[in-house]
């Protein structure tokens, strides 16, 4: 079968397409034929280097999330699964494939009406949104700043904060046209990357979600409001810097706090459970899968030259076929 594996970290034309023997299921497992993968903003970082000191080496197959049919399944798996459509966490890689292996707990059966593009531009994505917001202890009346809202993690944090009932939504994108599909989705006020842009938009807020990391963090724990909280839940821009903790001293009497999120943190039960539900409201229109460009397996270096040229409005899909 193909695969993709990052041959080199770097640029994208590190990325080149392998031949791998047909996968089997171990025990626990399934393998199913992939009709969609993901392309997250973590599979760039990966591919980049950037994770190199944590464990992640050259030669690896990234992607984490798929849509596709099962097609076998390993001792202990209810054989009823074969034949059936799921959504599929593979891992920290092993994605970009057109036979993917994932352990039985690690799938979700799809609706009829959700296709396997959609469902993988939502999965993992809102999951994350959803949990975020929890650990960040939102109510609602709140005030909320999406920190790198154009990819498919800030836009379902959007949308979800604003079904949420919050009372401001600001989000930081580089692109004015994004800012304003943003607004559709729900934001009241856009930012450009420093957080500046609007006059208009609070100067501080009671729940910053951010994607983005990197040296500018410091910046935006000086937005949080009094008992404010700042959930990190991606490294787009690489970690910030060693000492950003010092601000959050600094502003000792107000009570901020910063915190990092992970999907690992949650149950497999309550993730698979708000997972269907969200799938459930996609079919229904009621979340939406935002697709920014869907390509051939092939192509996966293309996808990964959108991602760092900062174009990408939503999740880029690739499909084997």
């Amino acid at each position: 079968m193909r695969a993709i594996a990052i041959r080199r970290f770097g640029d994208p034309d590190g990325m080149e397409v392998i031949d791998l023997p047909a996968p089997a299921p171990e025990p626990g497992q399934v393998v199913l034929d992939t009709e969609a993968i993901g392309v997250g903003g973590v599979d760039a970082v990966i591919r980049r280097g950037t994770l190199a000191g944590y464990g992640f080496t050259e030669g690896l197959i990234p992607g984490s999330e798929v849509a596709g049919v099962v097609t076998a399944v390993g001792d202990g798996v209810d054989a009823s699964w074969v034949g059936r459509r799921v959504w599929a966490f593979t891992g920290t890689g092993g994605g970009y494939v057109e036979q993917a292996v994932a352990r039985v707990e690690d799938i979700v059966a799809l609706p009829d009406d959700l296709t396997s593009i959609n469902a993988v531009t939502a999965g993992s994505s809102a999951t994350v949104a959803h949990f975020a917001l929890a650990h960040a202890r939102f109510a609602p009346g709140e005030s909320v700043l999406v920190r790198g809202a154009a990819g498919s993690i800030g836009i379902a944090t959007v949308e979800l904060a604003a079904r949420g009932g919050a009372s401001t939504i600001a989000v930081t994108t580089s692109s004015s046209e994004r800012g304003r599909r943003l607004l559709d989705l729900g934001a009241t006020h856009v930012l450009d990357r420093s957080g500046a842009g609007d006059p208009s938009a609070p100067e501080s807020f009671d729940v910053i979600i951010d994607i983005v990391a990197g040296d500018d963090l410091p910046v935006f724990i000086d937005r949080l409001a009094p008992n404010g909280r700042l959930i990190l839940v991606g490294l787009v821009a690489g970690p910030p810097p060693a000492d950003f903790g010092i601000r959050l001293m600094n502003s000792f009497q107000q009570s901020r706090s910063f915190s990092v999120f992970s999907l690992d943190s949650v149950t497999v039960a309550e993730r698979d459970r708000v997972r269907a539900a969200q799938f459930a409201a996609t079919a229904r229109g009621d979340l939406h899968a935002v697709v920014h460009d869907v390509l051939p397996l092939e192509k996966a270096a293309e996808a990964h030259r959108q991602m760092d040229d900062g174009t990408v409005f939503g999740r880029i899909v690739l499909t084997p076929n």
